[in-house]
């Protein structure tokens, strides 16, 4: 999966990126820059997203067990 994300008015894809990390030894400082700045993104996009996951998992665990609850307090008659 490819992602982008808008740094600094440059437009640069997770191609670009791993390029840059392959061979990050002979990267300008500015390329080093862009990848960090990108990675950095990443880290705080996929971060976010887990936490909304979590919240997510949570009420759904929350709401089954309240709807398995009664189930069970039903059939129990």
């Amino acid at each position: 999966m490819e992602y982008q994300f808008n740094i600094e008015k440059n437009k640069i894809d997770s191609n670009q990126v791993l390029e840059i990390i392959k061979d990050y030894k002979n990267s300008s400082n500015q390329d080093l820059q862009l990848a960090m700045d990108y990675i950095q993104k990443d880290f705080e996009f996929t971060k976010q997203n887990i936490l909304k996951f979590s919240k997510h998992l949570d009420e759904l665990e929350y709401t089954y067990n309240t709807i398995l609850k009664e189930y069970q307090n039903r059939n129990a008659k």
